[in-house]
């Protein structure tokens, strides 16, 4: 289906289209591998196994409570049946999905290359992995298609919108690499529809990786928490409480502006507030842009040139990051912003009257990207 964003038309796929009918047809016989269970793997692991597809999971094995193999047993995967270390769930899958962190690409890929043989499909949700080979050393073997859906939210988004019936929006490529073209293709959609897609897009590993290291890094999360803090932190230098200054830079963006946002685009949202608030905004919108432009092509720059690849490989490669990164997400949590936020969820009326498990302490947190 073409569908015109602005001045330009692409070619969509829907669940109407690509029915699930006929992504069961596609993938019949063939057993999905799941390797990784930790952000992504579980939303797309159980949407299949749900969907009726033959699907295992692949994981180091730790039997500590909280592990991600504690989490997949916990989740109905059976040892010896449906759970199994990387390699052998590598060895028994016809489609090999690489759902490990790009920091542990290079160390999985080691452990489990030898079994990803022609007439296989490896699979990618990310192109991390297979366009920065020179960092990961993933190059498959001639035969062996190479292919991705790249969900657009979070492995939780993944598996909430899955259970809501409302489906989250994926782009896709695929590489037959000395396959079927047709077939490749075939296979990468059935799986898009499999793991949950509210529709499919296309896009290149390249352009995959790029927009979304500079998505995440940018206005996803990166900018849009700096900005934050940069706007409270002036609130409150200047006399306005933790309240106040909570309420006007993210309640009122979170609960209420973003959801018109959401709902029928920007210049919606400012035609459903004041006069006062379309003027400024209006006014103030251009002079951000012109402030942050050269930040945002900084960043693009760092991304192409494969600076931002090789800090992950180095920094998240460390035995001691989960400890590091942990520490930082704490004092993120600690910023009087996010402990006001705290304050200000726990009296809103659905969370107060469900205890506002939400605000729970650091401790009692699960951190997923």
């Amino acid at each position: 289906m073409k569908i015109k964003f602005g001045k330009v038309a692409e070619n969509i796929t829907t669940r109407k289209e690509f029915s699930l009918e006929k992504a069961r047809k596609v993938l019949k016989g063939k057993t999905i591998a799941v390797l990784g269970y930790g952000i992504q793997g579980p939303g797309q692991a159980l949407n299949m196994r749900d969907n009726g597809f033959n699907v295992i999971v692949g994981q180091r094995k730790n039997t500590k409570a909280g592990s991600s193999w504690s989490r997949a047993k916990k989740d109905g995967w059976v040892e010896g049946k449906t759970l199994f270390s990387l390699e052998e769930a590598a060895e028994k899958g016809d489609i090999i999905m690489m759902l490990v962190s790009d920091g542990s690409c290079p160390d999985v890929w080691k452990k489990i290359e030898k079994f990803v043989t022609p007439g296989k499909y490896l699979y990618f949700s990310h192109g991390f992995g297979y366009v920065y080979n020179k960092l990961t050393g993933i190059k498959p073997k001639k035969g062996v298609g190479i292919i991705m859906v790249a969900p657009k939210g979070s492995g939780t988004s993944v598996r909430r919108n899955f259970l809501s019936g409302a489906g989250i929006n994926s782009s896709y490529a695929f590489e037959p690499n000395g396959m079927k073209a047709k077939t490749v293709e075939e296979v990468t959609k059935a799986i898009g529809i499999g793991v949950g897609s509210g529709y499919l897009f296309p896009t290149t590993f390249q352009n995959e990786v790029t927009s979304d290291l500079v998505g995440e890094r940018g206005i996803l999360m990166g900018a849009l928490a700096g900005v934050m803090e940069a706007q409270f932190e002036t609130l409150r230098a200047n006399g306005h409480s933790p309240s106040e200054a909570f309420n006007e830079t993210c309640e009122e963006l979170t609960q209420s502006l973003i959801r018109l946002v959401d709902e029928n685009g920007m210049d919606w949202m400012y035609g459903n507030c004041s006069q006062t608030a379309q003027h400024g905004a209006l006014k103030w919108r251009p002079i951000f842009k012109k402030a942050t432009l050269p930040v945002f092509a900084k960043l693009y720059k760092s991304v192409k040139t494969m600076q931002e690849a090789k800090e992950v490989i180095k920094d998240t490669g460390c035995a001691d990051y989960k400890e590091k990164m942990l520490k930082k997400l704490e004092d993120l949590h600690n910023h009087e912003m996010w402990q006001a936020g705290a304050a200000v969820r726990s009296l809103r009326p659905h969370e107060a009257a469900k205890g506002n498990a939400s605000s729970a302490g650091w401790s009692g947190r699960k951190v997923v990207k």
